[in-house]
């Protein structure tokens, strides 16, 4: 581990972590966490050495200028930590990276050993997979877990997953084996328009992840990005009668799907979200919210998260191998 600063003294820490590669389709999961550290300022505190988990033919460096210097980034983790004020303030400690070429437990124990070290009370861990999803809904986000009493208490789905994993999947069983309670949020993005960025996806991910951990997360311009992503979309799907009838016929299938999970409940929280930023403030009392109903399951998917039927994804977006089916898919990741 290259230590850049001093360990700092964390309030309530909750690790959110990210990686680009296979289990990050559009780009979805690493701009997340790369959001969270620009709206907070993120100071990166530690990295790990890149020469223990990267190939570098794989995942080569760059170089660029420095006041007329050559510099060499090298790829690699980083972790830095955010305060979120308010009534009661807690740290985020945020990992994001490059999935690892190799010595993938040796990396797992590395960040729970800071995880540790730094007291972290919840991993949080994002993913985003291909799937059989309109891009005219919401994007379906799955929560999963290792852990069947942390299920009930979070209200997410556990993991009955068997298959190929990524280091997704792999971190979070490290984190249930060491004690250490841990999440899977998963983003579903259209196979058909899959490259990076998708801001719509991103935004999906960070309002489940403020359910998730009761905090206020600051959006910027992801929103008007989001919409303006999908008005982007609609219009390339209109050129194309095929494209066009294609996602019709994938609406049908969602709408028909999450037809019973048009709860009151999941209107309530929707409202919740609503009320908070219209009126500054920060969640309201964990005592008082309503519970998030379970992340409903597109029809039409199946595998694990990041894999897809489809292999279009480009960057850091390369999911392959599989389509996947949210909720079987996140439990593919934990």
């Amino acid at each position: 581990m290259i230590e850049l600063e001093g360990v700092p003294e964390l309030i309530d820490p909750v690790m959110v972590a990210a990686f680009e590669g296979w289990n990050d389709a559009g780009d979805a999961a690493s701009t997340a966490v790369a959001h969270l550290e620009r709206e907070w300022k993120g100071e990166v505190f530690a990295a790990l050495d890149a020469e223990d988990y990267y190939d570098f033919q794989v995942n080569r460096p760059t170089v660029f200028m420095d006041g007329g210097v050559r510099k060499i980034t090298w790829p690699t983790t980083r972790l830095s930590v955010v305060r979120v004020g308010g009534d009661k303030p807690r740290d985020l400690v945020l990992v994001r990276g490059i999935e690892p070429s190799m010595r993938w437990r040796s990396f797992c124990n590395e960040l729970l050993g800071f995880a540790h070290e730094l007291g972290v009370e919840l991993v949080v861990i994002l993913g985003a997979l291909l799937g059989d999803t309109p891009h005219t809904r919401p994007v379906p986000i799955s929560g999963t877990t290792s852990d069947a009493d942390l299920a009930r208490r979070m209200d997410l789905e556990e993991t009955k997953y068997e298959g190929p994993t990524g280091i997704v999947g792999v971190l979070q069983e490290a984190c249930t084996h060491a004690g250490v309670p841990a999440v899977s949020l998963w983003a579903a993005v259209p196979h058909y328009v899959s490259q990076p960025p998708n801001p719509k996806a991103t935004l999906a991910l960070l309002n489940r992840l403020e359910d998730l951990i009761d905090v206020r997360i600051p959006l910027g311009e992801l929103p008007e990005d989001a919409r303006a992503w999908q008005v982007g979309v609609d219009q390339l799907a209109a050129e194309d009668s095929e494209v066009a009838e294609y996602v019709q016929t994938l609406e049908e299938a969602r709408d028909t799907a999450e037809l019973p999970e048009a709860s009151g409940e999941a209107i309530a929280r929707e409202f919740e979200r609503y009320l908070r930023r219209r009126d500054g403030g920060g969640p309201p009392d964990p005592g008082e919210r309503t519970r998030p109903p379970k992340p409903p399951r597109p029809s039409g998917e199946t595998g694990e998260p990041g894999e897809s039927t489809e292999s279009g994804a480009s960057g850091g977006s390369g999911e392959s191998g599989e389509s996947a089916e949210p909720g079987d898919e996140d439990s593919s990741e934990d």
